[in-house]
């Protein structure tokens, strides 16, 4: 019995003409060199290359519409195909310039937040879309059937998987070949081809060549189909009883243990796409029925048929995040991830519980049309104001900014400008900059402050000032010191020598000698010698506090140590602020002196290093 293939030959299986070969590779060449003008005009300062915007509306194009052509392309004159890529670069276009547009207009604004999602929706839509257009473009028509899809999408899938792989064993060969020659002293491949025009121009030709394999080796798309086909034949079954006996596990462990971590939604949502894009491999074009005796049917049945229960945990899962800390972006995309889950978990749900004889999963094939439309209208639609994530989210954080007013912590309202500042693109920025005029921030010179610093950041992640940098900005006043650091609660000032070596920087903390330093001191006899120490605790750290602890000899102040205590939880590390400020220090004596031959140095117990564990009990 022929393969269904060969029964039913897409129109895409006849032979390329040599022109089209061609052309491949001359297509995946051009696609490469301007991939690399693009990057050569960033580096030189040459418009449209020089800014964001620009880049990201090459980059679209360039990467989609010629990888659209080299996978449909059949003869040059074919006007419906011509067509089509007039039409995909025109959508293209749009969404990039939108996409552009969202992820610059302020100086460190964290692009990758923006344009990430952005590619990835951008891919997925237009790999989903391509069967369809594929089918268009041989018949005029739209009205396709499930296996002229089903036989489009694999074919593009595992061309462009062996065009990845042939690309990965052209630069192994040629990087055996430079490492060869650079035995013997000979650098000129070597250099070569580590050359980014070399690299651009090598790439895109072997991806070129790699998908005129694809196309034009059936043989090989057929062996790496059945392969695929194969392995997933034997995983269904597995994956389907992993499913099962998982929702069977949970009224004995509750829900509860779900909601406590932070990847739920993503594991249940791995689960629904594995188990969907497994079945989807067994079930083919749904012409044959898979080689599983009866029951091992009824069980992959039964997993599919636990699918909006994953599905359902997903988005609820999602929802009370978005209920305690409102929404970010990444739950955006859970939302529309477990959206998309859903339906599919719900037509295959359908496609198990109305069977018809003789054809296994039958409404599979029309559910599996149907929701491809949805989601090539969905992805672009997020990525135009229609459905503009950051639009909600900035939304979202505001409104939650408003609800806590003044009460917010400073660390944990620092932290949500500095997420709305740079992690949201244009829209945030814009929202921090509106801010400014709330009464909350108006009417608090210190929070006014804070917004004017924020937003004149050039980075999220800032790096310590320099040495010098501080040197040249801290106070060198005594009685300006006095006003300006706080005192411990209980805490009485350090003597005025104290003061004055600190003003003159012989105790090296500019740090704390800043105007705006956050900064506490704690004066305490921690050794029981009759005299007084003093501690200064820095607590502008992000994650915690740094403490120098001084004392003194017949030389003067100097300083013994540097402390740091750094919580894990922001809300831990505020309370440890706090403690600070209230001046509630213990000292803990140590279990173990320290020990000393003559003639030797001190040595030093570490117990911690060997202590003995102990189990908790409840």
């Amino acid at each position: 019995m022929l393969p269904t293939s060969a029964l039913h030959p897409a129109s895409d299986d006849l032979p390329l003409p040599r022109q089209t070969r061609a052309f491949i590779v001359l297509v995946a060449l051009l696609q490469g060199g301007l991939l690399y003008l693009a990057e050569w005009g960033a580096d030189h300062g040459v418009a449209p290359f020089a800014a964001l915007g620009g880049r990201v509306c090459w980059y679209t194009l360039i990467l989609t519409v010629p990888s659209m052509l080299l996978l449909s392309v059949q003869t040059l004159h074919d006007r419906r195909l011509w067509q089509q890529l007039a039409v995909v670069a025109a959508v293209f276009a749009a969404l990039a310039g939108w996409a552009a547009w969202s992820a610059t207009g302020a100086p460190g604004l964290e692009s990758n937040k923006v344009l990430t999602p952005f590619g990835l929706s951008v891919a997925a839509a237009l790999l989903i879309a391509l069967p369809w257009l594929q089918f268009r473009q041989h018949h005029g028509s739209w009205r396709a059937s499930y296996h002229a899809l089903f036989e489009h999408a694999w074919q593009n899938t595992l061309t462009l998987a062996l065009a990845l792989v042939f690309v990965g064993v052209c630069w192994g060969v040629l990087t055996l070949w430079a490492e060869l020659f650079a035995l013997v002293k000979i650098d000129l491949f070597r250099t070569l081809f580590r050359e980014d025009a070399f690299i651009y121009l090598a790439t895109g030709t072997m991806a070129g060549l790699g998908i005129l394999i694809g196309r034009t080796r059936q043989r090989a798309v057929q062996v790496m189909r059945q392969i695929v086909f194969a392995l997933c034949t034997g995983l269904v079954p597995l994956l389907a009883s992993i499913a099962l006996l998982f929702i069977l596990t949970l009224p004995l462990t509750g829900l509860q243990p779900l909601w406590q971590t932070r990847a739920a939604a993503a594991i249940l949502l791995c689960m629904v796409f594995g188990l969907v894009l497994f079945t989807n491999a067994v079930y083919q074009d749904g012409a044959t029925t898979p080689a599983y005796p009866g029951w091992l049917r009824r069980v992959v049945e039964a997993g599919l048929l636990t699918l909006p229960l994953y599905a359902g945990l997903a988005l609820y899962a999602v929802g009370l995040r978005i209920a305690q800390y409102g929404w970010t972006g990444e739950r955006f995309w859970g939302v529309v991830l477990a959206a998309v889950a859903s339906a599919y978990a719900v037509g295959y749900a359908i496609a198990v519980l109305r069977p018809r004889p003789g054809q296994w999963l039958a409404p599979l094939a029309r559910s599996n049309k149907m929701l491809s439309w949805v989601v090539v209208a969905l992805l672009p639609l997020v990525n135009t104001p229609v459905l503009d994530p950051y639009r909600i989210v900035v939304a979202s954080q505001l409104q939650q900014l408003a609800q806590r007013g003044g009460n917010a912590t400073p660390d944990l309202l620092q932290d949500d400008l500095e997420f709305l500042r740079f992690a949201n693109g244009r829209r945030g920025y814009h929202a921090v900059q509106a801010l400014r005029d709330t009464p909350v921030f108006a009417n608090d010179a210190k929070r006014s402050r804070q917004l004017t610093l924020l937003l004149a950041r050039t980075q999220r992640w800032q790096e310590p000032q320099s040495d010098d940098a501080l040197r040249r900005t801290r106070m060198h006043d005594a009685a300006e010191l006095q006003a300006h650091l706080l005192l411990a609660a209980g805490s009485s000032s350090p003597d005025p020598t104290w003061w004055s070596a600190l003003a003159q920087g012989s105790l090296h903390n500019d740090s704390c000698l800043q105007r705006d330093a956050d900064c506490v001191i704690t004066r305490r006899d921690l050794d029981q010698d009759g005299q007084d120490e003093v501690m200064l605790c820095d607590l502008s750290g992000k994650f915690g506090v740094t403490c120098t602890l001084y004392t003194r000899d017949a030389q003067g102040w100097y300083r013994v140590d540097t402390l740091n205590s750094f919580p894990q939880r922001s809300q831990q590390q505020e309370a440890l602020r706090e403690a600070v400020r209230q001046g509630k220090l213990a000292t803990l004596p140590r279990r173990w002196p320290d020990l000393l031959f003559p003639g030797g140095k001190p040595m030093r117990i570490n117990s911690s290093a060997n202590a003995r564990k102990t189990t908790e009990t409840p």
